[in-house]
């Protein structure tokens, strides 16, 4: 129970790392609160772990101010931010598209780092915030230019974030993931394409397999924890080995 009667928020709580977040931070009695853009993953994933289900999308500032709103009436405030909310895509540099470059970075950047500035009136001194990122961020991947972009300029403003929440005791720390068998990579897709990312998946990770939600959920949890309350600033990578080992 190292969560009991803590509030926190989860912004992209509704599926995939997020939910697995939020089940493990339920089961040590926190109060929650989650936004997600899907209606239905997210009224049952609130209903689930007796959440505040609000619906909003991280790339549109104005809906997270509003979510910030309806979390300050219900909650009070805010103990643990978890920023998890996130879109992906791969394309090649000649065949981006200014659209999907804005698309992607509209939430994955621009989006995130509003989303913790419009919380830190919200957030209690001493508490935590925790931004999921990517080893894409240090990883030359083919095709990954504009997701990995987003995500070092996020690794960016996480490090600064952390170094100007020192005087309040906020701690900030990223989680970085490997190939994590989660939605994002199964949308628009069919089974037998998704059989074969999950094996390409799997031949590229030292440990010889895709992560899983709750894998990376139990270092977020880990982070925001006060096992974690001598580390701040850090980028954690749950991918198998992927950077260090390859």
């Amino acid at each position: 129970m190292r969560f009991d009667g803590k509030c926190v928020a989860i912004l992209g709580g509704n599926a995939g790392i997020g939910l697995a977040a939020a089940r493990m931070f339920h089961a040590e009695g926190a109060k929650l609160a989650l936004t997600g853009r899907n209606t239905a993953t997210l009224s049952a994933a609130s209903e689930e772990v007796e959440a505040l289900g609000i619906r909003a999308d991280m790339g549109v500032p104005a809906e997270t101010d509003a979510a910030m709103v309806e979390i300050e009436e219900a909650l009070g405030g805010i103990d643990i931010l978890f920023v998890n909310a996130g879109v992906g895509g791969f394309a090649p540099v000649d065949q981006v598209t200014e659209e999907f470059w804005d698309s992607v970075h509209a939430v994955n950047l621009r989006g995130a780092f509003f989303a913790v500035q419009k919380a830190l009136p919200l957030m209690r001194d001493g508490g935590n915030i925790v931004i999921t990122g990517s080893i894409g961020s240090v990883s030359a991947v083919p095709g990954n230019v504009v997701y990995a972009s987003a995500k070092a300029g996020l690794r960016a403003a996480a490090r600064i974030l952390g170094k100007e929440l020192l005087p309040r005791r906020i701690r900030v720390n990223m989680v970085s993931p490997g190939p994590t068998d989660t939605e994002i990579f199964k949308r628009d897709a069919s089974a037998e394409e998704i059989a074969g990312m999950r094996e390409m998946l799997a031949g590229v990770v030292p440990i010889g397999r895709m992560g899983t939600p709750e894998e990376v959920a139990r270092a977020v949890l880990f982070l925001a924890s006060e096992e974690a309350s001598f580390i701040n600033g850090v980028d954690l990578y749950v991918d198998g080995g992927c950077v260090e080992l390859l």
